[in-house]
Protein backbone atom coordinates (compact mmCIF):
# COMPACT_ATOMS: atom_id res chain seq x y z
CA UNK A 1 0.00 0.00 0.00
CA UNK A 2 1.42 3.38 -0.95
CA UNK A 3 0.83 6.54 1.02
CA UNK A 4 2.62 9.24 -0.95
CA UNK A 5 -0.64 10.38 -2.51
CA UNK A 6 -1.95 11.21 0.95
CA UNK A 7 0.82 13.64 1.54
CA UNK A 8 0.73 15.10 -1.94
CA UNK A 9 -2.97 15.64 -1.37
CA UNK A 10 -2.21 17.31 1.92
CA UNK A 11 0.25 19.70 0.33
CA UNK A 12 -2.17 20.63 -2.44
CA UNK A 13 -4.70 21.23 0.29
CA UNK A 14 -2.21 23.50 2.03
CA UNK A 15 -2.95 22.17 5.46
CA UNK A 16 -0.32 24.36 6.94
CA UNK A 17 2.36 25.85 4.85
CA UNK A 18 5.59 24.12 4.45
CA UNK A 19 9.20 24.99 4.58
CA UNK A 20 12.08 23.15 5.99
CA UNK A 21 15.71 23.01 5.26
CA UNK A 22 19.24 21.73 5.00
CA UNK A 23 21.44 18.53 4.84
CA UNK A 24 24.71 17.30 6.41
CA UNK A 25 26.06 15.90 9.64
CA UNK A 26 25.62 18.31 12.57
CA UNK A 27 29.30 17.94 13.26
CA UNK A 28 30.40 18.46 9.68
CA UNK A 29 28.18 21.04 8.11
CA UNK A 30 28.35 24.78 8.54
CA UNK A 31 25.34 26.55 9.95
CA UNK A 32 23.56 29.67 8.91
CA UNK A 33 21.83 32.38 10.88
CA UNK A 34 19.42 32.93 8.00
CA UNK A 35 15.76 32.31 8.62
CA UNK A 36 12.72 32.42 6.33
CA UNK A 37 12.04 35.86 4.94
CA UNK A 38 8.34 35.69 4.17
CA UNK A 39 5.09 37.19 5.25
CA UNK A 40 5.37 35.65 8.70
CA UNK A 41 8.77 36.56 10.13
CA UNK A 42 10.32 34.49 12.92
CA UNK A 43 10.17 36.43 16.17
CA UNK A 44 12.15 34.37 18.66
CA UNK A 45 13.48 36.60 21.42
CA UNK A 46 16.92 34.96 21.36
CA UNK A 47 19.28 34.49 18.39
CA UNK A 48 17.95 31.76 16.14
CA UNK A 49 21.34 30.10 15.64
CA UNK A 50 24.07 30.53 18.21
CA UNK A 51 26.59 27.85 17.25
CA UNK A 52 29.93 28.82 15.79
CA UNK A 53 29.64 28.08 12.04
CA UNK A 54 31.90 25.32 10.77
CA UNK A 55 33.64 25.14 7.43
CA UNK A 56 30.75 23.35 5.78
CA UNK A 57 30.74 20.05 3.93
CA UNK A 58 33.45 19.60 1.29
CA UNK A 59 32.24 20.26 -2.22
CA UNK A 60 32.93 16.70 -3.33
CA UNK A 61 30.99 15.09 -0.47
CA UNK A 62 27.41 13.77 -0.77
CA UNK A 63 26.42 16.31 1.88
CA UNK A 64 27.28 19.22 -0.39
CA UNK A 65 26.37 17.63 -3.71
CA UNK A 66 23.45 18.86 -5.78
CA UNK A 67 21.98 15.70 -7.33
CA UNK A 68 20.05 17.83 -9.81
CA UNK A 69 23.39 18.62 -11.50
CA UNK A 70 24.50 14.99 -11.83
CA UNK A 71 23.54 13.89 -15.32
CA UNK A 72 23.85 10.19 -14.58
CA UNK A 73 21.00 10.21 -12.07
CA UNK A 74 17.45 9.17 -13.00
CA UNK A 75 14.95 11.70 -14.28
CA UNK A 76 13.64 13.73 -11.31
CA UNK A 77 10.08 13.00 -10.23
CA UNK A 78 9.19 16.70 -9.99
CA UNK A 79 10.18 19.78 -12.03
CA UNK A 80 13.54 21.01 -10.76
CA UNK A 81 12.49 24.65 -10.97
CA UNK A 82 9.83 23.89 -8.35
CA UNK A 83 12.47 22.81 -5.83
CA UNK A 84 13.68 26.09 -4.36
CA UNK A 85 16.06 27.28 -1.67
CA UNK A 86 14.53 27.87 1.74
CA UNK A 87 17.43 30.08 2.81
CA UNK A 88 19.75 28.01 5.05
CA UNK A 89 22.41 25.73 3.51
CA UNK A 90 22.43 21.94 3.83
CA UNK A 91 22.04 21.08 7.49
CA UNK A 92 21.89 24.77 8.35
CA UNK A 93 18.99 23.47 10.40
CA UNK A 94 20.96 20.61 11.94
CA UNK A 95 19.40 17.17 12.33
CA UNK A 96 20.01 15.20 15.49
CA UNK A 97 22.06 12.08 14.80
CA UNK A 98 22.82 10.89 18.32
CA UNK A 99 19.64 11.67 20.23
CA UNK A 100 19.64 11.56 24.00
CA UNK A 101 16.53 10.87 26.04
CA UNK A 102 15.34 11.69 29.53
CA UNK A 103 12.52 10.37 31.67
CA UNK A 104 9.14 12.02 32.08
CA UNK A 105 9.97 13.47 35.48
CA UNK A 106 13.00 15.36 34.14
CA UNK A 107 11.24 16.55 30.98
CA UNK A 108 8.33 17.80 33.07
CA UNK A 109 10.63 20.49 34.45
CA UNK A 110 10.78 22.25 31.07
CA UNK A 111 7.66 21.13 29.21
CA UNK A 112 4.31 22.86 29.69
CA UNK A 113 1.28 20.56 29.92
CA UNK A 114 -0.25 21.70 26.65
CA UNK A 115 2.97 21.74 24.62
CA UNK A 116 2.86 19.48 21.53
CA UNK A 117 5.02 16.37 21.26
CA UNK A 118 5.37 13.78 18.49
CA UNK A 119 4.66 10.34 19.91
CA UNK A 120 6.12 7.21 18.32
CA UNK A 121 5.73 3.64 19.58
CA UNK A 122 7.73 0.81 17.99
CA UNK A 123 8.87 -2.54 19.38
CA UNK A 124 7.17 -1.75 22.72
CA UNK A 125 9.32 1.37 23.04
CA UNK A 126 7.45 4.68 23.27
CA UNK A 127 9.11 8.06 22.85
CA UNK A 128 8.03 11.69 22.77
CA UNK A 129 9.77 14.29 20.60
CA UNK A 130 8.81 17.80 21.79
CA UNK A 131 8.09 20.24 18.98
CA UNK A 132 9.98 22.88 20.97
CA UNK A 133 13.07 20.87 19.97
CA UNK A 134 11.96 19.49 16.60
CA UNK A 135 11.19 22.99 15.29
CA UNK A 136 14.92 23.77 15.51
CA UNK A 137 16.18 20.47 14.06
CA UNK A 138 13.39 18.98 11.93
CA UNK A 139 15.01 15.53 11.68
CA UNK A 140 16.08 12.96 14.28
CA UNK A 141 17.88 9.82 13.09
CA UNK A 142 16.97 7.37 15.81
CA UNK A 143 16.76 3.69 16.68
CA UNK A 144 13.91 1.72 18.26
CA UNK A 145 15.56 -1.51 19.29
CA UNK A 146 16.78 -3.02 16.03
CA UNK A 147 14.65 -0.73 13.84
CA UNK A 148 16.36 2.39 12.42
CA UNK A 149 13.87 5.26 12.28
CA UNK A 150 13.82 8.86 11.11
CA UNK A 151 11.46 11.22 12.93
CA UNK A 152 10.71 14.40 10.97
CA UNK A 153 8.81 17.63 11.48
CA UNK A 154 8.23 20.34 8.89
CA UNK A 155 7.24 23.55 10.73
CA UNK A 156 5.85 25.18 7.62
CA UNK A 157 3.58 22.19 6.92
CA UNK A 158 3.04 21.18 10.53
CA UNK A 159 3.66 17.62 9.33
CA UNK A 160 5.13 15.10 11.76
CA UNK A 161 6.09 12.04 9.73
CA UNK A 162 8.13 9.03 10.76
CA UNK A 163 9.92 6.58 8.48
CA UNK A 164 11.73 3.27 8.57
CA UNK A 165 15.12 4.40 7.24
CA UNK A 166 16.28 0.97 6.16
CA UNK A 167 15.74 0.29 2.46
CA UNK A 168 16.79 -3.00 0.86
CA UNK A 169 19.20 -3.74 3.67
CA UNK A 170 20.85 -0.31 3.71
CA UNK A 171 20.29 2.12 6.58
CA UNK A 172 20.08 5.73 5.41
CA UNK A 173 20.87 8.81 7.47
CA UNK A 174 18.85 11.90 6.66
CA UNK A 175 19.55 15.60 6.88
CA UNK A 176 17.91 18.84 5.77
CA UNK A 177 18.78 19.83 2.20
CA UNK A 178 18.01 23.51 2.50
CA UNK A 179 15.42 23.07 -0.26
CA UNK A 180 11.66 23.22 -0.35
CA UNK A 181 9.14 21.59 -2.65
CA UNK A 182 5.65 23.10 -2.49
CA UNK A 183 6.87 24.95 0.60
CA UNK A 184 7.64 21.64 2.33
CA UNK A 185 10.76 19.99 3.71
CA UNK A 186 13.12 18.31 1.26
CA UNK A 187 15.45 15.90 3.05
CA UNK A 188 18.62 14.35 1.68
CA UNK A 189 20.36 11.10 2.51
CA UNK A 190 24.06 11.11 3.36
CA UNK A 191 24.72 7.83 1.59
CA UNK A 192 23.88 9.04 -1.94
CA UNK A 193 23.04 12.74 -1.61
CA UNK A 194 19.59 12.13 -3.11
CA UNK A 195 16.76 14.53 -2.26
CA UNK A 196 13.62 13.19 -0.62
CA UNK A 197 10.20 14.80 -0.21
CA UNK A 198 9.20 14.55 3.44
CA UNK A 199 5.52 14.72 2.56
CA UNK A 200 5.77 11.93 -0.01
CA UNK A 201 8.38 9.91 1.85
CA UNK A 202 9.96 9.39 -1.56
CA UNK A 203 13.24 10.27 -3.29
CA UNK A 204 12.51 12.88 -5.95
CA UNK A 205 16.01 13.75 -7.25
CA UNK A 206 19.24 11.75 -7.42
CA UNK A 207 20.38 8.15 -7.42
CA UNK A 208 17.51 6.98 -5.21
CA UNK A 209 14.78 8.67 -7.27
CA UNK A 210 11.50 6.80 -7.00
CA UNK A 211 12.46 4.90 -3.84
CA UNK A 212 9.67 4.92 -1.27
CA UNK A 213 10.26 4.94 2.48
CA UNK A 214 7.84 3.07 4.72
CA UNK A 215 5.70 5.39 6.82
CA UNK A 216 5.34 4.50 10.49
CA UNK A 217 2.45 5.62 12.74
CA UNK A 218 2.95 8.80 14.76
CA UNK A 219 0.78 11.50 16.29
CA UNK A 220 1.11 14.99 17.73
CA UNK A 221 -0.51 15.35 21.14
CA UNK A 222 -0.10 17.34 24.32
CA UNK A 223 2.63 16.70 26.85
CA UNK A 224 0.06 16.16 29.61
CA UNK A 225 -1.68 13.45 27.58
CA UNK A 226 1.59 11.68 26.88
CA UNK A 227 2.84 11.67 30.45
CA UNK A 228 -0.55 10.54 31.76
CA UNK A 229 -0.65 7.61 29.34
CA UNK A 230 3.02 6.65 29.51
CA UNK A 231 4.75 7.90 32.67
CA UNK A 232 7.63 5.52 31.92
CA UNK A 233 8.11 6.82 28.37
CA UNK A 234 11.27 8.40 26.98
CA UNK A 235 11.52 12.05 25.97
CA UNK A 236 13.98 13.64 23.54
CA UNK A 237 16.47 15.64 25.59
CA UNK A 238 17.35 19.29 25.16
CA UNK A 239 20.96 18.14 25.35
CA UNK A 240 21.33 18.07 21.57
CA UNK A 241 24.85 19.40 21.17
CA UNK A 242 23.46 22.72 19.94
CA UNK A 243 22.52 25.97 21.64
CA UNK A 244 18.96 26.90 20.77
CA UNK A 245 16.22 28.81 22.59
CA UNK A 246 14.12 25.67 22.98
CA UNK A 247 10.57 26.63 23.80
CA UNK A 248 10.69 29.69 21.55
CA UNK A 249 8.87 29.64 18.24
CA UNK A 250 10.92 31.05 15.32
CA UNK A 251 7.79 31.00 13.12
CA UNK A 252 5.63 33.27 15.26
CA UNK A 253 2.10 33.84 13.93
CA UNK A 254 2.85 31.62 10.93
CA UNK A 255 -0.38 29.64 11.21
CA UNK A 256 -2.57 32.74 11.50
CA UNK A 257 -5.79 32.11 9.55
CA UNK A 258 -5.83 34.03 6.29
CA UNK A 259 -2.06 34.13 5.86
CA UNK A 260 -0.23 32.55 2.94
CA UNK A 261 2.29 29.67 3.15
CA UNK A 262 5.95 30.67 2.91
CA UNK A 263 7.46 30.17 -0.57
CA UNK A 264 4.41 28.34 -1.85
CA UNK A 265 4.04 29.16 -5.54
CA UNK A 266 1.11 26.96 -6.43
CA UNK A 267 -2.58 27.75 -6.57
CA UNK A 268 -4.31 27.97 -3.21
CA UNK A 269 -7.19 25.50 -2.97
CA UNK A 270 -10.24 27.63 -2.03
CA UNK A 271 -12.10 24.83 -0.25
CA UNK A 272 -10.30 25.58 3.01
CA UNK A 273 -8.19 28.36 4.45
CA UNK A 274 -4.55 27.74 3.50
CA UNK A 275 -3.63 27.53 7.18
CA UNK A 276 -6.42 25.14 8.18
CA UNK A 277 -5.02 22.11 9.95
CA UNK A 278 -6.20 18.82 8.51
CA UNK A 279 -5.69 15.14 9.13
CA UNK A 280 -4.77 13.48 5.85
CA UNK A 281 -5.41 9.78 5.31
CA UNK A 282 -4.66 7.71 2.19
CA UNK A 283 -5.55 4.05 1.93
CA UNK A 284 -5.70 1.84 -1.13
CA UNK A 285 -5.41 4.75 -3.52
CA UNK A 286 -8.06 6.99 -1.94
CA UNK A 287 -7.12 10.15 -0.03
CA UNK A 288 -9.26 12.22 2.34
CA UNK A 289 -8.65 15.26 4.52
CA UNK A 290 -10.43 15.98 7.82
CA UNK A 291 -10.27 19.67 8.86
CA UNK A 292 -9.51 20.34 12.51
CA UNK A 293 -12.38 22.84 12.58
CA UNK A 294 -14.77 19.97 11.82
CA UNK A 295 -13.03 17.55 14.18
CA UNK A 296 -13.17 20.06 17.04
CA UNK A 297 -16.94 20.19 16.63
CA UNK A 298 -17.62 16.49 16.13
CA UNK A 299 -14.75 15.06 18.25
CA UNK A 300 -15.20 11.60 16.65
CA UNK A 301 -15.52 10.91 12.94
CA UNK A 302 -16.14 7.40 11.58
CA UNK A 303 -15.47 6.98 7.88
CA UNK A 304 -14.25 4.65 5.16
CA UNK A 305 -11.14 5.36 3.07
CA UNK A 306 -10.18 3.06 0.23
CA UNK A 307 -12.67 0.49 1.48
CA UNK A 308 -11.13 0.49 4.97
CA UNK A 309 -13.13 1.60 7.99
CA UNK A 310 -11.34 4.20 10.14
CA UNK A 311 -12.14 6.42 13.10
CA UNK A 312 -10.63 9.82 13.81
CA UNK A 313 -10.34 10.98 17.43
CA UNK A 314 -9.94 14.62 18.48
CA UNK A 315 -9.20 15.99 21.93
CA UNK A 316 -8.67 19.67 22.82
CA UNK A 317 -5.73 20.82 24.92
CA UNK A 318 -2.71 20.84 22.59
CA UNK A 319 -0.98 24.14 21.79
CA UNK A 320 0.07 25.26 18.34
CA UNK A 321 3.83 25.25 17.77
CA UNK A 322 3.47 28.07 15.24
CA UNK A 323 1.47 30.74 17.04
CA UNK A 324 3.02 32.81 19.85
CA UNK A 325 6.75 33.46 20.22
CA UNK A 326 6.63 31.06 23.17
CA UNK A 327 5.03 27.72 22.34
CA UNK A 328 3.68 27.20 25.86
CA UNK A 329 1.66 30.42 25.50
CA UNK A 330 0.18 29.55 22.10
CA UNK A 331 -3.48 28.95 21.39
CA UNK A 332 -5.14 25.58 21.77
CA UNK A 333 -5.52 23.81 18.42
CA UNK A 334 -6.20 20.35 19.79
CA UNK A 335 -4.86 16.98 18.65
CA UNK A 336 -6.17 14.29 16.33
CA UNK A 337 -5.27 10.69 15.59
CA UNK A 338 -6.59 7.94 13.32
CA UNK A 339 -7.28 4.29 14.11
CA UNK A 340 -8.89 1.13 12.82
CA UNK A 341 -12.17 0.68 14.74
CA UNK A 342 -11.97 -3.11 14.66
CA UNK A 343 -10.80 -4.84 17.82
CA UNK A 344 -10.85 -8.55 18.67
CA UNK A 345 -12.96 -9.28 15.61
CA UNK A 346 -15.59 -6.68 16.44
CA UNK A 347 -16.19 -3.22 14.99
CA UNK A 348 -16.54 -0.58 17.67
CA UNK A 349 -18.49 2.65 17.39
CA UNK A 350 -17.58 5.71 19.42
CA UNK A 351 -19.29 8.75 20.88
CA UNK A 352 -18.68 11.52 23.43
CA UNK A 353 -19.94 11.15 27.00
CA UNK A 354 -21.26 13.96 29.20
CA UNK A 355 -17.75 14.61 30.54
CA UNK A 356 -16.30 15.11 27.08
CA UNK A 357 -14.54 11.75 26.95
CA UNK A 358 -14.45 9.52 23.89
CA UNK A 359 -16.23 6.26 24.74
CA UNK A 360 -17.19 3.14 22.84
CA UNK A 361 -20.94 2.65 22.66
CA UNK A 362 -20.82 -1.04 23.55
CA UNK A 363 -19.11 -0.86 26.95
CA UNK A 364 -18.80 2.85 27.76
CA UNK A 365 -15.04 2.45 28.19
CA UNK A 366 -13.06 5.70 27.93
CA UNK A 367 -10.43 5.99 25.17
CA UNK A 368 -7.57 8.48 25.04
CA UNK A 369 -6.02 10.27 22.06
CA UNK A 370 -3.58 7.36 21.61
CA UNK A 371 -6.44 4.94 21.02
CA UNK A 372 -5.97 3.29 24.41
CA UNK A 373 -8.87 2.30 26.67
CA UNK A 374 -8.00 3.90 30.01
CA UNK A 375 -11.07 2.93 32.04
CA UNK A 376 -14.09 0.66 31.83
CA UNK A 377 -14.48 -2.97 30.76
CA UNK A 378 -12.04 -2.57 27.86
CA UNK A 379 -9.28 -0.93 29.91
CA UNK A 380 -5.88 -1.99 28.60
CA UNK A 381 -7.11 -2.59 25.06
CA UNK A 382 -5.57 -0.61 22.22
CA UNK A 383 -6.74 0.31 18.72
CA UNK A 384 -4.44 -0.12 15.72
CA UNK A 385 -3.12 3.29 14.59
CA UNK A 386 -3.39 4.41 10.97
CA UNK A 387 -0.61 6.43 9.34
CA UNK A 388 -1.79 9.97 8.75
CA UNK A 389 -0.42 13.39 7.94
Amino acid sequence: MTRHRTLAFIILFNLFMGACAMPASPRQAGESAEVPQGEAQPQAKEPLLTDTPGSGAPAESPEAANPAKVRATPTPLVPLDEIISGGPPPDGIPPIDEPKFVDVEEADEWLNDKEPVIVVEINDIIKAYPLQIMTWHEIVNDQFGDKPVTVTFCPLCNTALVFDREVNGTVYDFGTSGRLYNSALVMYDRQTGSWWSQVMGKAIVGEMTGTQLEFLPAAILSWVDFKAAHPDGLVLSRDTGYRRPYGANPYALYDTPGSRPFLFRGKIDPRLDAMERVVGVELNGEAKAYPFSTLAEKRVVADTVGGQAIVVFYYPGTASALDKTTIAESRDVGAAAVFLPDLDGERLTFDIDQDGNIVDEKTGSVWNILGEAISGPMQGKKLTPVVHG
